[in-house]
């Protein structure tokens, strides 16, 4: 039975893509980051971003706790007719690690010896992390919720939708290099959010568009015949919407 290690943060998204893959290669270790201290977050945004922006950025958070509540029905509709799964799987082993970039969780890799190394939802594996996985011999696979490298970052099917440009709103499989989102692409797929689809529930539509992805690159990987494509579109990367760009966006475009 192949060994296979999650970096996740644990959220209903990424056990609906960890369950894919127990169905097919049996149990995951999965390595559950936690939350980054909110303070910490706010100083590197604003160094980055400048304090408007950010400021911004915690109105469309505070907005998005709303909207959340109100995509609960639409949520349980996609669940249902997509056959998705979000509860943790009781065969899985999980590991609580602190952060992806923790010795602890280096630690940890280093006992699984993984054949595999998949990454989803957390903090930018530091260099020092990337090698010792590299040192086991053992490729590491980011799903990035987005078109790569056109919509590198944060909220890539958003924002491919917010600027107008659906046939490029997806996921990815990408290796990950030292970069934010740039590694070389394995795989991608688009996603199509229907009438009462927004923000809170593109990533349950992502989640089943990576299923099919990911399967087939862990089989690929532990099969020895791993490729990679250029899919030669230009680099950007985004971050989250500022409260007034998104409300914008939804009453010009109808992108919610």
């Amino acid at each position: 039975m192949p060994v296979l290690a999650a970096l996740t943060n644990g959220s209903p998204h990424s056990w609906i893509i960890l369950n894919a893959l127990v169905a097919r290669f049996g149990p995951v270790t999965v390595l559950v980051e936690e939350k980054e201290p909110r303070g910490a977050v706010l100083r590197r945004r604003i160094r980055r971003q400048g304090l408007l922006r950010v400021a911004g950025q915690l109105g469309f958070v505070a907005l998005q706790r709303l909207l959340a509540r109100r995509a609960r029905r639409r949520i349980r509709e996609i669940l249902a007719s997509r056959g998705l799964d979000p509860r943790p799987h009781p065969g899985c082993e999980v590991v609580q690690v602190g952060s992806v970039n923790s010795q602890a969780c280096r630690a940890e890799l280093g006992r699984l010896k993984p054949d595999v190394v998949l990454v989803f939802g957390t903090r930018i594996l530091r260099r020092e992390t990337l090698q010792a996985i590299q040192a086991l011999h053992a490729p590491v696979l980011n799903l990035h919720s987005g078109i790569t490298p056109k919509y590198r970052g944060q909220a890539g099917g958003y924002w491919a939708l917010a600027m107008g440009d659906p046939e490029h709103a997806g996921v990815t499989v990408h290796l990950v290099d030292e970069g934010v989102d740039t590694g070389a692409v394995i795989a991608q797929a688009p996603f199509r959010p229907e009438p009462g689809d927004s923000f809170p529930t593109y990533f349950y539509l992502q989640a089943d568009a990576f299923r099919p992805l990911v399967v087939q690159a862990v089989e690929d990987v532990l099969q020895g015949r791993l490729s990679t494509w250029d899919p030669g579109l230009p680099s950007a990367q985004y971050f989250h919407p500022t409260l007034w760009g998104y409300v914008w966006t939804g009453l010009r475009r109808g992108v919610w």
